[in-house]
């Protein structure tokens, strides 16, 4: 390793700044130093990156680390090493741990092992309420002077509409915003998966469509009415992007994020492609998997702009909680590893635009949280100001195999799937921290 590094000859995408083509990076003294084409530097390392893309260090603002609590599904360390190896070097810690950040001491000693721990950045995620349990609201003061970069109760939708629009007021007074999980419990019994025709074939429970747009159109409001910063967390349906594209078309402040896994999967995965279900634990979800009109819809609200951001939901699980009759299997895909390779693979059919999805990944996200104003340089490739880059193989063919992963979590259905491009190096604070070997990811 080196701090003086030349990546030569790539296609370098920079979202923020307008940049497009093919030029040298150079990296010194921890910082992106140089931009522009024949970089001499006499001694540095140089990496071959032709026919490569040359990207800023990727910005997640939706994952799970599981630690403190639940250490046997994912630790700070093997969770952040994987998100390195995926090109992630800012992620955003959702707050499902055991205790939960609810107030400013517990978010210091989480914060504490977060810095201590961590092999990429890690900005925490305070919960809206105490213990994320919905009854009132966790210490959110404490928690803004203590450094999250935003509020959520994670996958426990705030239920009650008083409690909902409190938060958001105050979330907007301290001036972060309030990242929501979108559902309607109450319109089902804890579905399983998408409510639909392959539900029905496989006799599971479902979650309906309507479930989703019902609390979209309710937090649109609420937002609205409280004059606050609303992000959505993992948009998954058609009716959603069309609530988020009419709120913006009102010029209210909502953001939103999809996953690698529901522009990638559908509702088909849980059932396998053989002649007999399968019943894929490991393509169980909160939200589901839904239908391809969805990720259809999903594509589209993508590439015009209504969804902001690729989040990964990244949620680790141990195997035993997969080893499990469908309905009481844990959800959550492991996916920091394999989010890039399936991004590219959907940019090799056509379904996604290269310069789009860098654009989701970097600087999109990082203006969500305003994570590019705390942060100097994140999601962009500025001299002198950024760190992180990550290099990407477009052409690079490689197959998906979980027990090479960093990752606790296993829990991928795309074992085994053969999948065109991968990360092929990471370049964060300025060391390369991260070269893939071989063709797996």
């Amino acid at each position: 390793m080196t701090d003086r590094i030349l990546v030569r000859g790539g296609r370098v995408i920079d979202p923020a700044r307008g940049v497009d083509g093919v030029l040298d990076v150079l990296v010194e003294s921890g910082y992106v130093a140089d931009i522009r084409s024949r970089i001499d530097a006499a001694g540095a390392r140089v990496i071959d990156a032709a026919g490569c893309v040359v990207a800023p260090g990727f910005v997640d603002l939706h994952a799970h680390l599981r630690e403190p609590g639940f250490e046997q599904k994912g630790t700070i360390a093997t969770e952040t090493e994987a998100a390195l190896r995926g090109g992630f070097t800012t992620i955003c810690a959702m707050p499902n741990t055991r205790p939960a950040p609810d107030c400013g001491p517990v978010l210091e000693s989480i914060a504490d092992r977060f810095r201590r721990d961590g092999r990429v950045r890690i900005l925490p995620i305070g919960c809206i309420t105490r213990g994320r349990e919905g009854r009132e609201l966790a210490e959110l003061a404490e928690l803004a002077a203590g450094g999250v970069i935003a509020f959520s109760d994670d996958g426990s939708p705030v239920a009650d509409p008083r409690l909902m629009r409190n938060a958001l007021a105050l979330a907007g007074a301290l001036g972060l915003p309030l990242s929501e999980h979108c559902d309607s419990p109450e319109m089902h019994t804890g579905g399983a998966m998408n409510e639909g025709a392959v539900s029905e074939r496989l006799g599971l429970s479902g979650q309906p469509a309507a479930a989703e747009a019902a609390a979209i159109a309710r937090n649109i409001e609420l937002a609205a009415a409280a004059g606050a910063r609303l992000h959505i967390a993992h948009v998954t349906t058609a009716r959603g992007v069309e609530l988020i594209a009419e709120a913006k078309q009102r010029g209210l402040p909502i953001t939103c994020e999809v996953t690698p896994s529901h522009l990638f999967l559908t509702e088909d995965a849980v059932a396998g492609g053989g002649p007999e279900p399968a019943y894929d634990t490991n393509a169980k979800i909160n939200p589901p998997l839904r239908t391809e009109a969805d990720r259809r819809a999903l594509l589209a609200a993508l590439d015009d702009g209504i969804i902001d951001a690729i989040a990964t939901d990244h949620a680790p699980h141990a195997i035993e909680d997969k080893l499990l009759e469908f309905e009481d299997a844990a959800f959550g895909i492991s996916c920091f590893e394999s989010a890039a390779s399936s991004l590219l693979t959907l940019a090799a059919r056509g379904e996604l635009r290269l310069e789009r999805m860098v654009q989701a990944l970097t600087s999109a996200p990082a203006a969500c949280f305003g994570i590019d104003r705390r942060i100097p340089g994140a999601g962009r490739l500025e001299p002198g100001v950024s760190r992180d880059l990550v290099i990407l193989d477009p052409a690079a063919e490689v197959t998906v195999d979980p027990a090479r992963w960093a990752s606790k979590g296993k829990n991928t259905p795309l074992a085994g799937q053969r999948l065109r491009g991968a990360v092929r190096a990471v370049i964060f604070d300025g060391t390369l921290a991260w070269e893939r070997e071989g063709a797996h990811v």
